[in-house]
């Protein structure tokens, strides 16, 4: 009797934990200009920028999708460890917060919240996860 129960409390608990993050692709939250939904994807390093350096730091790169789509990844460097040595033509997998614009969007949120009050995200380059 007690297995069914917690058989059935853990079956709720996972109904609401997965419904709690809305699951999009990059291209449905492109297409219809949708922001703040958790994405999760995979693309190849485009370009690398510059880190932007204004107010929290980010490390920032292009990653151009297997639809074509590019994303700008703005890499939290203060809350998360950099990528280092990324280059041109490398794979890297997402986890993390999109948010639209007219040049393929925007991805966030790609570490651990220290308030844990937002969806932990995170980049995979190499095998090693950054968050």
């Amino acid at each position: 009797m007690h297995s069914t129960i917690l058989a059935l409390c853990l079956s709720i608990l996972l109904l609401f934990t997965a419904n709690a993050v809305q699951a999009v692709t990059v291209e449905q939250a492109f297409a219809s200009h949708k922001s703040d939904v958790q994405v999760k994807s995979v693309g190849i390093v485009l370009r690398v920028l510059i880190d932007d350096n204004d107010g929290s730091r980010h490390q920032k790169f292009i990653l151009k999708l297997v639809s074509g789509q590019t994303i700008l990844i703005a890499h939290n460097i203060d809350l998360a460890p950099r990528i280092d040595g990324i280059g041109k033509g490398e794979t890297v997998e997402f986890y993390g917060e999109y948010e639209w614009s007219s040049k393929g969007g925007v991805l966030h949120w790609t570490h651990h919240d220290p308030q844990n009050r937002h969806v932990r995200g995170w980049l995979k380059h190499k095998g090693r996860v950054y968050q």
